[in-house]
């Protein structure tokens, strides 16, 4: 018989409506495995045990109400189902350390619009998953005081990546079915190519950043980490929508239809463009050089045509990205007296954005969407791009922290990674796939990206990959 944590979150929710398992075996099936193996991946923070089991004790209620009704379709989509928020999004009455030190006493008196969202569609946070500070690296190892790094279950001294690293580890560890992570220049895709799973980075404008998230430069979006595409689109369709205030709206998909409904339609035949090349000239391991040329053989064999294409001309723009990037973080309202808690990496970004006059910093935006007009002109003709997520495999923990020079740090994490940035500055949706493994079995991620406000179509051709390379049933040795 098959554990609880084999269950997808799809089918999680499924057998809470028939009654065939309860929101309260669910929860503590998973608050026991928290206990067991999160010292091990470092997924959590703050773990909310009671609360969890306070909202599994109301969501049974409701579902024994409703099935004594006949009422089960007027019951949440995701009733019942485990989940944990990022530590980076507001849980009002719960901590929220932000992965940082000056953040250790913060307890906020709000939700943020996607936490609210998923509460709303039945799901139960077992609490606040693992950040770095702010989540500004590709890594998650913050400071000790708040949380040990962030592994991959598949090899535990290796990390997680970042900064959605205690995320990917809950659900690659099987402590949760699926997790929501925020991307702002790779950090759904990075431990999603690190861990194995599936990784969306959402459209700019699909999911809000509100009440009080900011769009800024329009880098940040959110999106699910889960070992299916279903259930990927299912979170999806929980958390897409505007707020008033946002910046920016994607479109949504016609009236009555959802992102979960699209995996049933074929994706046709499409126009696939494919480059490994880079803006930084970066060295690409050869593990990822071949995930990339298996995926590109996998997508030719479904009947995909495959081309290849010059990497986006954006050497010179990453200059450009990273002012977007640091006056960002040093426009965060951090209190004077807290600045000494901050690391070395967070320290030095502030005082790069510090110095930035508003003149260049608007001229660098100019210059980003001026370029984003280019690329997306000149990749008009193509339904999806492909690259590899990451240059490299999941990194030995604290190998591209570096607190004695925080510039070589984020020099070495920007070689890391260098596709995943690009599709944060044009807004695309993009997701990292876990199509292939090392000898060793470590997975590799490759990315693919979809059009402007394109995730239904994206999503399909994932969910076809998905059925071709049957990665749901690989799972690592804690499993």
């Amino acid at each position: 018989m098959s554990a609880l944590h084999d269950l997808t979150a799809l089918q999680q929710a499924a057998a809470v409506r028939d009654g065939s398992v309860s929101p309260v075996e669910l929860v503590e099936h998973y608050l026991a495995r928290v206990g067991e193996l999160d010292d091990v991946v470092g997924a959590f923070v703050t773990v909310t045990a009671d609360r969890a089991r306070a909202q599994a004790r109301a969501a049974e209620r409701d579902a024994v109400r409703a099935r004594a009704a006949g009422e089960q379709r007027s019951l949440p989509p995701l009733l019942g189902v485990p989940t944990g928020i990022k530590d980076l999004h507001a849980v009002a009455g719960v901590p929220m350390k932000c992965g940082s030190l000056a953040c250790a006493d913060l307890v906020p008196v709000y939700d943020d619009h996607s936490t609210a969202l998923l509460r709303e569609a039945g799901t139960i946070s077992l609490g606040k998953t693992n950040t770095p500070e702010f989540g500004l690296p590709c890594y998650t190892e913050p400071d000790p005081g708040i949380a040990p790094p962030a592994r991959t279950p598949y090899d535990l001294d290796r990390s997680a990546g970042g900064s959605s690293g205690g995320a990917a580890a809950a659900v690659e560890a099987g402590l949760v079915p699926f997790a929501p992570g925020s991307d702002g220049g790779g950090s759904i895709r990075i431990p999603a190519s690190a861990c194995g799973l599936v990784g969306l980075k959402t459209s700019r404008g699909r999911v809000s950043n509100g009440p009080y998230g900011t769009e800024g430069a329009g880098l940040l979006a959110q999106g699910p980490l889960a070992r299916t595409v279903a259930d990927a689109a299912a979170m999806l369709d929980v958390l897409a929508g505007p707020q008033p205030g946002d910046a920016s709206w994607a479109p949504p998909l016609p009236p009555g239809e959802t992102f979960l409904q699209q995996l049933g339609r074929p994706p046709g035949r499409l126009r696939i463009g494919r480059y490994v090349d880079n803006i930084l000239a970066a060295p690409v391991a050869t593990e990822c050089r071949a995930g990339w040329e298996h995926a590109s053989a996998l997508l030719a064999e479904l009947g995909h045509d495959i081309e290849d294409v010059p990497a986006p001309p954006f050497g010179d723009l990453f200059a450009d990205f990273t002012v977007l990037w640091s006056v960002g973080i040093a426009a965060a309202p951090i209190p004077a007296d807290r600045e000494s808690l901050l690391v070395p990496l967070t320290r030095w970004l502030r005082e790069c954005g510090a110095a930035v006059p508003a003149t260049a910093y608007a001229a660098s935006l100019r210059a980003v969407q001026l370029a984003v007009r280019d690329l997306l002109a000149a990749t008009a003709r193509y339904d999806a791009l492909l690259t590899p997520t990451l240059a490299q495999l999941p990194a030995p923990i604290g190998s591209l922290r570096d607190d004695a020079d925080p510039a070589a740090d984020f020099a070495a994490q920007s070689r890391f990674t260098p596709w995943t940035s690009t599709y944060n500055m044009t807004g695309q949706p993009a997701v990292s796939l876990p199509v292939h493994r090392t000898a060793a079995g470590l997975p590799v991620g490759i990315q693919l990206v979809g059009r402007p406000a394109g995730e239904a179509g994206l999503l399909r051709l994932a969910a076809q990959l998905e059925q071709a390379v049957g990665w749901s049933d690989v799972h690592p040795p804690c499993w």
